[in-house]
């Protein structure tokens, strides 16, 4: 049987770049996101596919989708936590508390939700075990200007991810966090534009291919379980993390 990878926020982005390569790679891939007519274009052709479209911060919807994946694919091997959001940039104090609720929702307890419904599945299923994978962001341990929201919700990730580490112990739940800098997405690209209008002056921000991001999900999937990749950071080479201050 064919391992199973159920990827949140597979519509776009680095979920879509990790959906597209485990679906080449012959894993039976479950996309689940908002959007059920991008998530059909992402699964057209595959018999590998799963299209789950479901919101991330409804609990139900989660806890069905995940239940749904793993009665099709007969055993859920890896959570791919991806689904996250970057609202609008500003100081604290010209942050909106929609926006502020917004972030915490969708990149906090939307990955708790998910993390909770795949762990629940991975303890009971026989055998039992299984492998989350937390998207972090280095923005967790070096935030850029004006992103509080971002920043925290992605450093509250970080927690999440050590407790998981230390709570599937018990049951041969694996948990690791990768922290991605600058893959070329749609959200980058936005971030991009941003800068180069409010800051002309500055450096053009440094990116890299988003197939390169997925194929180190792939790595961190594709181990045994006695093996973990507790905290990996792929970034572009010149973007300015190591240094930043």
């Amino acid at each position: 049987m064919s391992k199973s990878i159920l990827i949140t926020g597979a519509s776009s982005g680095i979920g879509r770049a990790v959906a597209e390569l485990f679906l080449e790679k012959g894993w039976q891939v479950g996309l689940l996101a908002r959007r059920q007519t991008i998530l059909e274009e992402v699964a057209m052709g595959h018999v590998n596919a799963m299209v789950l479209p479901a919101d991330v911060t409804d609990a139900t919807a989660v806890d069905h989708a995940v239940n749904q994946f793993a009665m099709q694919a007969g055993h859920l091997d890896v959570l791919f936590n991806n689904a996250g959001i970057f609202t609008a940039a500003g100081t604290i104090d010209e942050i909106s508390l929609e926006d502020w609720y917004a972030s915490v929702n969708v990149n906090l307890n939307g990955m708790f939700l998910a993390a909770r419904a795949a762990f629940r599945q991975m303890r009971r299923q026989n055998p039992q075990g299984g492998r989350i994978i937390n998207n972090g962001s280095i923005a967790a341990h070096v935030p850029r200007p004006n992103s509080a929201p971002y920043a925290a919700t992605k450093a509250a990730i970080t927690g999440l991810t050590r407790s998981l580490s230390l709570d599937g112990r018990d049951f041969d739940i694996a948990c690791g966090q990768i922290d991605i800098g600058n893959a070329r997405t749609p959200m980058v690209e936005e971030l991009s534009a941003r800068q180069a209008a409010t800051v002309p002056a500055a450096e053009p921000m440094q990116s890299f291919a988003v197939e390169d991001a997925a194929r180190s999900v792939l790595h961190m999937a594709e181990l045994p379980l006695e093996a973990n990749v507790q905290f990996m950071t792929v970034m572009a080479t010149k973007m300015p993390f190591i240094g930043r201050g």
